[in-house]
């Protein structure tokens, strides 16, 4: 059985406020050239520690854009570019998604460039429902054709691990191994 990582799970184990702030300079003042980008809701910022934590736990460095010297203070077209060539540069494209997601105008942007510039096995969805078990919202329309972040059992490992996991095909592999094809 696999389960989505909850937003409460993710503030539970981002660590202390000194670490979740290290944390998050790290992967905004990281280059993006070979990074894993991290799209996701502004929202959700105090989710961000946790997703980046079990991200690089894994072997992932985490590039996101909150505060990105390089952008304009204000969004503009100068920002779209920027963030076009940014998703290029980047090995890996992972779309953290929460209720929040269906409300922004970037998410679905971003996660069309991805989707034009990576393979499919580039790209991920890292889904984060309030239940575990519940997957609907992350399934619906094209949020559902793309790999999945979960956590559960797979064949060959003793104890539940962070996996990357296509629901059409019912196969999976761990996080870290699909972070550094």
């Amino acid at each position: 059985m696999i389960d989505y990582i909850t937003p409460d799970y993710l503030r539970r184990n981002a660590g202390t406020l000194n670490e979740q702030a290290s944390t998050i300079r790290k992967a905004q003042s990281r280059s993006p050239a070979g990074s894993t980008f991290l799209s996701h809701s502004s929202k959700d910022v105090d989710s961000l520690p946790g997703v980046i934590a079990i991200l690089e736990r894994h072997g992932a460095e985490v590039y996101v854009d909150k505060k990105d010297e390089s952008l304009p203070p204000y969004t503009s077209r100068e920002t779209a570019t920027i963030l076009r060539g940014r998703i290029r540069q980047c090995r890996r494209f992972i779309l953290f998604t929460t209720q929040n997601s269906k409300d922004s105008r970037w998410i679905p942007w971003e996660l069309g460039l991805a989707d034009g510039y990576k393979s499919a096995t580039s790209t991920a969805v890292f889904p984060s429902p309030d239940n575990a078990h519940e997957p609907a919202w992350s399934e619906q329309e094209y949020l559902g054709i793309y790999d999945r972040v979960v956590y559960g059992g797979l064949a060959g490992h003793a104890q539940p691990i962070f996996m990357v996991w296509n629901q059409e095909k019912n196969t999976a592999q761990e996080l870290s191994a699909w972070l550094r094809e």
